[in-house]
């Protein structure tokens, strides 16, 4: 096990089978930087395209398809002190008749300033009625990360899919587990678009983007195949389904975690629907992008006393 600091020379605005950046192994720790939806780093200096460009990809040996690639989130936090997010409701998030009220594209960018020392976030524009010095207490995120998918695809950032991707779930931060379907050797796991916080659902198009000091820690799963990306914080577990409508991603949400308490817990599917139909909780991931994220989550509480298969 090594851990190994990375700083990146050039970014990708696809994730796929790019060539690797960096092979690490199984139980290696990598300690780098991601920049900004619009592709600006540290010091606010265009370094990379948009949309979303990516760190890596980091080639994982041992790495094979129908494997599992866990990626555990050591740190994400701002190096920077100053973000900017969308000043207005996306329209697709409110009813039709509504959407020749939002405000004109110029009035859509605000700029924050980041507080890293006190972990806060403060509007800079006092003209927007919220008053001066409205804050808000940091929570640093990546919206989108994920492994190369299956095909030779190189599918935008923009999107999410099986592979992961611009899921924009505010769960994905410090202290979390993530877990990815293998589709390529190596799995070629890419990583960006921090945001120092954001709520459920991206429904504005942007959390508050900012450039990120980033470490994560990897191992592989020989021989575990999974469906689609899967989670878990102190509290909860938790599945990802990416796809629009909705629903349809809350049903591969929804099926994952089935699958899940399946295999790794022994459940039979009259137990499953007990206890999904009973205590299964949703999280809206991001409504905004061309696929949407449901996070389907089950409290490890509730879990404690059920013995794995």
């Amino acid at each position: 096990m090594a851990t190994h600091h990375f700083q990146p020379t050039h970014y990708h605005n696809t994730i796929g089978s790019h060539p690797p950046v960096l092979h690490i192994k199984d139980g290696d720790t990598v300690v780098t930087t991601a920049i900004d939806a619009r592709g600006q780093d540290m010091h606010g200096q265009v370094i990379g395209p948009r949309p979303n460009p990516m760190t890596g990809p980091f080639y994982v040996e041992g790495a094979e398809p129908d494997d599992t690639l866990v990626v555990s989130l050591d740190r994400i936090y701002p190096n920077r002190d100053q973000g900017w997010s969308s000043g207005i409701l996306a329209g697709v998030v409110v009813e039709p008749e509504y959407v020749p009220l939002l405000p004109p594209v110029e009035q859509r960018i605000v700029t924050w300033r980041i507080d890293r020392a006190a972990g806060t976030a403060t509007l800079d524009k006092a003209d927007t009625k919220l008053g001066d010095n409205f804050s808000l207490p940091l929570k640093p995120m990546l919206g989108c990360f994920g492994v190369a998918p299956a095909d030779g695809q190189a599918i935008s950032t923009a999107t999410s899919g099986e592979h992961g991707g611009n899921m924009d779930y505010r769960g994905f931060v410090e202290g979390v587990t993530a877990y990815f379907p293998v589709f390529v050797p190596g799995a070629l796991f890419h990583l960006g678009d921090g945001h120092a916080i954001q709520g459920d659902g991206e429904i504005s198009g942007t959390g508050i983007e900012i450039s990120m000091d980033v470490q994560y820690t990897v191992r592989v799963i020989k021989g575990k195949k999974i469906g689609w990306p899967r989670g878990e914080n102190a509290d909860y577990i938790f599945t990802a389904g990416n796809a629009r409508p909705l629903d349809q991603a809350t049903q591969h949400a929804t099926t994952e975690m089935a699958r899940w308490l399946e295999e790794d817990y022994g459940l039979d599917r009259i137990a499953i629907g007990i206890l999904m139909g009973k205590c299964i909780e949703y999280d809206l991931g991001n409504m905004y992008d061309p696929a949407y994220t449901m996070i389907c989550k089950l409290s490890k509480r509730i879990l404690e006393n059920i013995a794995r298969g």
